[in-house]
């Protein structure tokens, strides 16, 4: 378990007035304020939510090895230093914060109040294989060569086909000025580790004989591919009380598809 004092903080930014109730994490290539539309929904329905950016993620830290068991404790570790050795909150997390959110829930059970996971299961594969060529195309932009972001959109855009997954990726590339050059790019995740540990970012650590007895939100988007039938019974068997819901017409990024219908969900299942 990571000490308090050892860690490097993580990049939070929070949304509503009042004790936090509500903390998100977010999946891989993201960072937190991919749910601030959604936080901000909430917070109309009196919920204030805290936008985590996880390690090697938008502004938090980086490290030398993809760790879930490491990730789950920091953010535990967090949330009793921001809110308190009593606070149990709601735990929202996608694809990979999905898994995060999971280990909290059944390593620090004290934290989680309630427990949603988006569009991802125990033991999927299936996300190395589309996320193989998303590291490629942003490794083979030549960020040497971009005068604006624009070019970069134009670039990836012969490796990526669907506009609104390059703007997802491009909102990791942030504009550097040097003494040396004043016009230069870098990605500001860590996109070397995460690019060579994609098998450990697919996987799920032996978690024991354990399970969470709190109510847990399992959210699919309908069109795609991570939530399958062969997952119900190892996700039933850790979470006794999880109720699946299906989100028509929206794909893996649910919360960028479906905002309303998301929304909607949380909004039932925080009453």
């Amino acid at each position: 378990m990571l000490e308090p004092e050892a860690m490097m903080a993580l990049f939070a930014q929070l949304i509503g007035a009042g004790r936090p109730d509500v903390v998100f994490l977010h999946g891989l290539f993201g960072r937190g304020k991919n749910w601030a539309g959604i936080a901000r929904t909430l917070a109309e329905h009196e919920h204030t939510s805290v936008l985590f950016d996880l390690p090697n993620h938008g502004r938090s830290h980086w490290t030398e090895t993809f760790d879930y068991e490491a990730m789950a404790d920091e953010v535990a570790a967090e949330l009793r230093l921001r809110l308190g050795s009593a606070a149990a909150v709601t735990l929202v997390g996608h694809s990979m914060g999905g898994k995060v959110a999971m280990l909290i829930a059944l390593q620090h059970p004290d934290l989680v109040k309630r427990l949603v996971v988006v569009d991802i299961a125990p033991d999927i594969s299936y996300q190395v294989r589309t996320s193989v060529p998303l590291v490629k195309a942003m490794h083979d932009l030549d960020l040497a060569t971009l005068k604006r972001r624009s070019d970069a959109d134009a670039e990836l855009s012969g490796e990526v086909d669907d506009p609104a997954v390059r703007q997802f990726l491009l909102q990791n590339l942030k504009h550097v000025r040097t003494p040396e050059n004043r016009n230069g790019w870098a990605w500001e995740l860590n996109l070397g580790l995460l690019g060579e540990h994609l098998d450990e970012v697919a996987d799920w650590p032996d978690v024991g004989e354990v399970s969470y007895p709190g109510p847990v939100l399992w959210v699919a988007g309908a069109e795609s591919p991570y939530i399958r039938p062969e997952h119900y019974d190892r996700m039933h068997g850790l979470f006794p009380a999880v109720r699946l819901v299906t989100i028509p017409g929206a794909g893996h990024w649910v919360h960028a598809d479906a905002p309303a219908e998301l929304s909607a969900e949380l909004i039932e299942f925080l009453r």
